[in-house]
This record gives C-alpha cells, sequence and structure tokens, in this order.
C-alpha cells in the first residue's frame, strides 16, 4: 500500500452538527497518520485544534458586495480553496454537503491549477431539506456528479438519496465514527456543577436543535415519565433553546431541563450522565447516539433513518413518534440502575467493534487514494 501523505482539505460547516463533528474528527485522525489537513469555513470548527501537527485552518470570509442583494459564501470558499489547492498542491478536498460545498470544490478545481479529486460526503441536509427545493436540487445533482467519489452516512441516507435526487453513479457508504477524548472531569465534578444530586437520574439530549430533532417530543417525552421527579434532562445544544421556553414552563419542566450551549468538552458531559435520550423523526446516522453509546451509556429512541444501523441489536428502538413507549423505557432505566448499565456496556462494545476511528479512517483513507490514482491517470492521458 502506498503510504506517501495525502494534502487533504476539508470543507464543512462549524456547527455543532453531525457533518461538522465528523468532519473535525476526520480531519484531526489524518494528520495524526502523517497527512497535511486545510480546513475551510465561515468559522473555525468548534472541536477543531489548530496547535495539533498538520492542521491548518483557513478563514473564508462572506462576501458583502453592494451589487449583490445579500452576502455570498459560495464564491468566496471556492477561491479560498483553489488558492491554497494552487499553494499547497492539494491531493484532495474532502466536501462535507453538496452544497455549497462540494459546488465550491468543483469551481476551485477548475480555478486550480493542481486539480485535486473531489470527495463528496452527504450527511442527509442535501438530501432531506434542499433536495426538495428546486432552487438547489439541479445544483446538488450537478455537484455530486461532477465529484470523483461521493459516500453516505448509512445505508438508509443512499436509498433515500436515490428515492430524491436523480443520482446513478455509484455511492460508497462510509459510516461515521467517534474518537472519544479522555473526560477533563470527574463525573462529580461535572455533576455538581451542573446541580444533579447523587440521587437524580441525569438524561442527556445532544443535537443542534433543529426541527427535525423533534425537541417538542423530548421534552413531552420527560413529562410523561413516572419517575420525572428523580431525574433531571441535560441538553447539550448547538443553537438556543429559547423557542421552547414557553413549552418547558407549561409542562412544568423547568426546574428538571439544564442546557450548556456550544460545548466543545463533551465527553465531560457524556461521563456525568446515565443515559441518553433522542427524538428524532429521522437520522441519516445519529452520531450523538454513537458518542453517548461510546460511553457505555444507554439510549432511547426512535426507530427511524439510520439509528438501527448504529445501535445494531444492542437496543430496542421505538416506533415514531410513540413518546409513551419512550417514557416507559427510560422509567425502567432509572427504576433498575445495573440494567441500564448492563445496556450501556453491551452499547458500548457494539460500536467499539463497530465504528472505530481505525475502521473508519482506513476506508476514508483507501478512497483519498483511489481518487489521487485516478486522477493522476486521467491527467497522464491528456498529456
Amino acid at each position: 500500500m502506498n503510504n506517501e501523505p495525502l494534502r487533504i482539505g476539508i470543507a464543512c460547516f462549524p456547527l455543532i452538527g453531525g457533518s461538522g463533528i465528523l468532519a473535525t474528527a476526520l480531519g484531526s485522525e489524518l494528520a495524526r497518520r502523517g497527512h497535511e489537513v486545510h480546513f475551510f469555513s465561515y468559522a473555525r470548527p468548534v472541536r477543531l485544534d489548530t496547535a495539533e501537527a498538520r492542521l491548518h485552518f483557513h478563514l473564508v470570509e462572506l462576501a458583502h458586495h453592494p451589487l449583490f442583494p445579500c452576502p455570498d459564501y459560495t464564491l468566496p470558499l471556492a477561491v479560498k480553496m483553489a488558492e491554497v489547492a494552487s499553494t499547497v498542491s492539494l491531493d484532495i478536498i474532502h466536501a462535507h454537503y453538496a452544497v455549497p460545498n462540494a459546488m465550491a470544490a468543483v469551481l476551485a478545481a477548475q480555478m486550480s491549477g493542481a486539480s485535486p479529486g473531489i470527495v463528496t460526503t452527504l450527511h442527509g441536509t442535501d438530501t432531506n431539506l434542499l433536495g426538495q427545493d428546486p432552487a438547489y436540487r439541479m445544483a446538488i445533482e450537478y455537484a455530486l456528479g461532477q465529484s470523483d467519489a461521493v459516500t453516505v452516512v448509512s445505508k438508509s441516507l443512499e436509498e433515500q438519496t436515490r428515492e430524491t435526487l436523480n443520482v446513478s453513479r455509484a455511492i460508497e457508504v462510509i459510516p461515521n465514527f467517534f474518537t472519544p477524548r479522555p473526560a477533563s472531569r470527574t463525573r462529580e465534578e461535572v455533576r455538581t456543577e451542573l446541580g444533579a444530586g447523587d440521587g437524580e437520574f441525569l438524561i442527556l439530549h445532544m443535537s443542534n436543535m433543529r426541527s427535525g430533532k423533534r425537541i417538542d417530543l423530548l421534552l413531552q417525552t420527560l413529562a410523561a415519565m413516572r419517575t420525572r421527579d428523580r431525574t433531571r434532562l441535560l441538553i447539550l445544544a448547538g443553537e438556543p433553546i429559547q423557542p421552547y421556553a414557553e413549552m418547558i414552563d407549561r409542562l412544568g419542566l423547568k426546574k428538571q431541563i439544564i442546557v450548556r450551549e456550544n460545548e466543545p468538552a463533551v465527553e465531560d458531559f457524556i461521563s456525568a450522565a446515565d443515559a441518553g435520550l433522542y427524538t428524532s423523526d429521522y437520522e441519516s446516522f445519529g452520531l450523538s447516539i454513537l458518542e453517548t453509546l461510546y460511553f457505555g451509556k444507554p439510549i432511547v429512541a426512535f426507530d427511524v433513518g439510520g439509528i438501527p444501523e448504529v445501535v445494531g441489536n444492542a437496543y430496542p428502538l421505538y416506533p415514531f413518534p410513540n413518546v409513551t413507549a419512550l417514557a416507559s423505557a427510560m422509567d425502567k432505566l432509572v427504576e433498575s440502575p445495573d440494567y441500564a448499565r448492563s445496556l450501556g456496556e453491551q452499547g458500548r462494545k457494539h460500536v467499539v467493534e463497530k465504528f472505530s476511528a481505525d475502521i473508519i479512517v482506513d476506508r476514508y483513507e483507501t478512497l483519498y487514494r483511489r481518487v489521487k490514482d485516478k486522477n493522476r491517470e486521467g491527467k497522464a492521458l491528456q498529456r
């Protein structure tokens, strides 16, 4: 196998969300393996540590020109990637999302003399949201067609992409992975900071708080629990919880909910929790679920999208939107801590065996080298 280091560009969104977290973790793992990795975004990704060797971040400034009615991001992103691709001779640009990142990568490859290969990963938004919008659909299909390789994070998303978009090309399923960092504080320290008592069962929910995460069902599940008087709900939120303030008050949950926004050190909080609760109406994968399981915490969730691919046979899942079933399942965990710990260890064993960085990053490396070799052969034929 060719072990020559690669020069890889990664375009992603910097927010608390599956795509940004996966892209950041992937870049860090690649840098540790000796590759040179360049990130492109309009803000530094929350979990990106550029103090690590061979990791670089390139800030993309939004263009505000009086000629245009609104700020532009796609063209400045393409120009920045083209500049870096030409300067350092990028081998690969890995775009997380077709729009705008893969579209910008296509322009960058055409503008730069380096002509890097383009790998596009779909995380769900391109298919489930933008793919339904005629203003974006053709651009998404074009970006996928111009990419040298396309990946998705689950078989469920591949099937949905083919149903939604006009895509006949090969699509490779490469799931997400998670590399936990050791917690920097003890479980007791974090729980004390949160105000969670020793006898309280701490339920964790991590998400970007967008509509598909169904925070309304999350709150209804907590309200329906028989054991709610001995539980607290910790929400690690990527966006403000303010839109749900009225509902929290109406359900009488204000004293039971703890909110932390844009926390990069999720390991500390997962370690302090006792279980995870996820109520999405669809998940292309469910990275927060994977993160929760890695720390040996049981999860309760609906049987939707790619979640069954993540949990395997480790957990029962429940029909959407049966809040009563979720509440009953969580009550069982609260009432039987030994059962909760047993389920947690079962889940941890499953995800470590199937979704470790060693397994998944190897697959990306193999894909990158395949794309690079194909590009090299193509250039040789053009001479």
